[in-house]
């Protein structure tokens, strides 16, 4: 079979073309593959004037609340955020492996797709290592799952087949990897963050890269059905996103009165708003240029702030 020049003009679905793209990602991953243990410096002291998120991303940002606070109650915030934003990206990428493995139980052993599965897989490991070594090395802890998330993500890896897989993929990395093309360069960031977010970027770009090309690779083939729901129940994502990223706990954690309220405060900042549209803004153009931003999806995605 021949390498499609254009993927999404092709009328099949190109295995040759894909096993192109996986050997290529292979390749990178050999040249441009990083230990955390080794690459992170955890013996050196925390900067006491440094912001773990910069100020701009923090949800309370420009608020009267967030003026109100001394520098140092900022940078405190500043620390419970990143710890919950690392907190969500460790459930993530557990997800993401033991749906690869569902799916690894139907494919071919031998072929290139399934080694560079295998080895985003490894990826993936060593990323919850390195976000759990910050969370602790920063003096923060780790925010645990409520038992309907389990529940959740427990599911989830059976139901993520087909495009679902890639959407859903997409949906947990790309909103980070824009945040963190965003801040990583930020001279306000503590420098072991910085690096991590060096460190993500750069590995991550090659998932981004597979799930985009798996998705357009699918178009010639996916059903009206497999479509319809692809392109819709990534909104079911958005609620939960927003949620999360205003985790009441947070606040709690960095001595602010009435942490609902707070939660509340932040879910209307403008600032908070803005944030969530320009990491999402990538994605959202992705959805809508292979007919994978279906109304109910679009609407769900609105609400939470996430599209202007």
């Amino acid at each position: 079979m021949t390498i499609a020049n254009n993927p999404e003009t092709a009328t099949e679905y190109d295995y040759d073309a894909r096993a192109v793209v996986a050997r290529r990602l292979l390749k990178g991953s050999a040249q441009r593959s990083y230990d955390p243990i080794i690459e992170l410096d955890f013996d050196a002291p925390l900067p006491s004037d440094k912001f773990f998120l910069p100020p701009r991303v923090v949800s309370i940002y420009g608020t009267e609340l967030w003026e109100s606070l001394t520098t140092q109650q900022q940078i405190e915030v500043s620390r419970q955020e990143l710890a919950n934003i690392l907190s969500v990206g460790i459930w993530f990428e557990n997800l993401l492996n033991r749906a690869l493995l569902v799916r690894l139980m139907r494919q071919d052993p031998a072929a290139s797709t399934t080694h560079y599965a295998l080895t985003e897989m490894g990826d993936e490991c060593r990323h919850m290592t390195m976000f759990g070594k910050v969370i602790e090395h920063v003096g923060a802890r780790a925010y645990p799952m409520r038992s309907w998330e389990r529940g959740v993500m427990h599911l989830l890896p059976f139901a993520m087949r087909g495009t679902l897989l890639w959407v859903i993929t997409l949906v947990g990395e790309e909103l980070f990897d824009a945040l963190q093309r965003q801040i990583k360069d930020d001279p306000e960031l503590q420098p072991i963050v910085a690096r991590l977010m060096q460190i993500h970027v750069t590995e991550e770009s090659r998932h981004i890269g597979f799930a985009r090309d798996g998705i357009v690779r699918r178009m010639p083939i996916r059903s009206r059905t497999e479509t319809v729901l692809a392109a819709n129940l990534h909104g079911l994502a958005a609620p939960i996103f927003r949620l999360l990223f205003t985790n009441p706990e947070m606040y709690q954690r960095a001595g602010l009165p009435n942490p609902r309220e707070v939660a509340a405060i932040a879910r209307a900042n403008p600032h908070f708003h803005a944030s969530q549209i320009t990491s999402f803004a990538p994605l959202a153009a992705f959805f809508r240029k292979t007919g994978l931003m279906g109304s109910f999806a679009e609407r769900r995605w609105h609400r939470a702030g996430f599209l202007p």
